[in-house]
């Protein structure tokens, strides 16, 4: 009887055995999948943080290159107003000057009429040129109202 008992504890504790390592592998393939889930998860939330990062990135670039180019329209229109202004003025000084050189010279009626005929020209290249000036004005104004 012993013996036979001997025989059934060997044989239970094998069979014991066993179940205790297959339920040892079936948890660490429960472990496996767990930690596997988790990994994708991860990259997952990585990927799609990245790729909104990276649509922030473009989209404050797209935002930088709009305000660097309004910021040179807005640099050029003022020089171009500069530019203006100065011809303006160089205008009226040759102007001033042909009217002086017709007071003080006595020169024959037909230079004096080409004199006066330049000055005409000279002035009406002055208006245009405030003309020009004015929409220029205009175009700072709005590009200063946008910026």
């Amino acid at each position: 009887m012993k013996y036979i008992l001997k025989l059934a504890l060997v044989i239970a504790i094998a069979l014991n055995s066993n179940t205790f390592f297959a339920q040892q592998n079936t948890t660490e393939q429960e472990q496996q999948y767990a930690i596997k889930k988790t990994t994708d998860e991860s990259k997952r939330t990585i990927n799609d943080r990245n790729r909104k990062l990276g649509d922030e990135q473009n989209k404050l670039k797209k935002e930088q290159k709009k305000l660097d180019k309004q910021q040179k329209e807005l640099q050029n229109s003022q020089k171009d107003l500069q530019n203006t202004n100065k011809k303006i003025e160089k205008l009226e000084a040759d102007n001033q000057k042909l009217r002086n050189k017709i007071n003080t010279t006595s020169v024959s009626d037909e230079a004096l009429q080409k004199q006066e005929v330049k000055i005409k020209q000279q002035e009406l290249e002055i208006q245009k040129l405030k003309l020009k000036k004015i929409q220029q004005q205009k175009k700072l104004e709005e590009l200063n109202a946008s910026v």
